[in-house]
């Protein structure tokens, strides 16, 4: 059964794949691509995640044909030109898809000046062909919530099988043969990973891996399940305890350009993200508010309160 958040991008088949440019804190201008558009396909069910909780699945079915998606990027980055990266994502975790290889080789061959990114949770990092897949992506960020096997059940619902000791290890042979850039991100959730015990173990592990960047943050969109973030001042606290690691603490930053959408490339961009009040206002050009405004007063698009937060979501 497709999720009704979707309905508009089977219809608009243009846009099914691609979605954005996204203003990414971390990377840029960013145009997504979405490998699992119908459903969530994930190995894991993290807790913090911005998309419903679901059983983790170890494959994304009927997956999208490469040439489909190729297609699609090319008329996106015909239309805008500053992007600055090309980001491979998913309902889920866009290792799953079978086909990743190819497609990567293909998005080489047409993205021009602009950085190829993959954004995974880590756990296929293992699997040989998914490790000669990843050397050929500019930029592959990978998540490290914990490295105790009981936070890392609590934190990132695993699918069964999948331990984080093996995970980490094998992270570490990747980096050492890795010559792009390797981004590790550390999410950290209220009583469940940001205790000062369980960030020095990430820390050692860390100092084992030797990432180019560590991304530090906290919840910052609708979670899943009942979890909280920590505080700013918490995150600064505990970042201290990263010893010479090139730590980015993960906050909002004014972006350079504001981009226009029209109606069906923001209920799109919605569907995958919703966008913070901040986003909006400093994203969005006044055309695109307008279009959004309209949205809302249609009811296609829901503005929420949570906790203390405005976000715009399609509804």
């Amino acid at each position: 059964m497709k999720n009704p958040n979707y309905q508009l991008s089977t219809i608009n088949h243009h846009q099914r794949y691609t979605f954005g440019p996204v203003n990414s804190r971390r990377f840029g201008i960013s145009l997504g691509i979405d490998l699992s558009p119908d459903i969530k396909s994930c190995n894991f069910d993290c807790v913090y995640c911005e998309l419903k909780g679901a059983k983790p699945v170890s494959f994304i079915p009927n997956p999208p044909k490469v040439e489909d998606i190729i297609s699609q990027v090319k008329e996106a980055l015909k239309k805008f030109k500053d992007i600055d990266v090309i980001t491979i994502t998913s309902n889920g975790e866009p290792t799953l898809y079978d086909n990743l290889d190819s497609l990567v080789d293909k998005l080489n061959m047409i993205k021009e000046k602009k950085k190829l990114l993959i954004l995974s949770n880590g756990s296929t990092i293992c699997d040989k062909s998914i490790q000669h897949t990843l050397s050929k992506i500019d930029i592959v960020k990978l998540s490290l919530d914990c490295v105790t096997q009981k936070c890392f059940k609590k934190i990132d619902r695993a699918l069964k099988g999948i331990e984080i000791e093996k995970l980490y290890n094998c992270m570490i042979n990747f980096s050492k043969n890795f010559s792009h850039q390797l981004v590790i991100e550390v999410l950290l959730v209220k009583s469940i990973n940001d205790n000062i015990d369980e960030i020095k173990k990430i820390n050692n592990i860390l100092q084992l891996i030797k990432p180019d960047r560590v991304d530090i943050g906290t919840i910052d969109r609708p979670p899943a399940y009942k979890v909280e973030p920590i505080t700013e001042d918490k995150i600064n606290k505990l970042v201290k305890y990263f010893t010479d690691l090139p730590i980015s603490v993960i906050y909002k930053n004014k972006p350079l350009k504001k981009e226009d959408f029209d109606k069906n490339e923001i209920i799109q961009l919605l569907s995958h993200r919703p966008q913070s009040l901040f986003d909006i206002e400093n994203f969005f050009s006044d055309s695109s508010k307008k279009i959004l405004k309209k949205l809302l007063e249609e009811k296609s698009v829901v503005k929420k309160d949570i906790a203390g937060v405005i976000f715009y979501a399609k509804a």
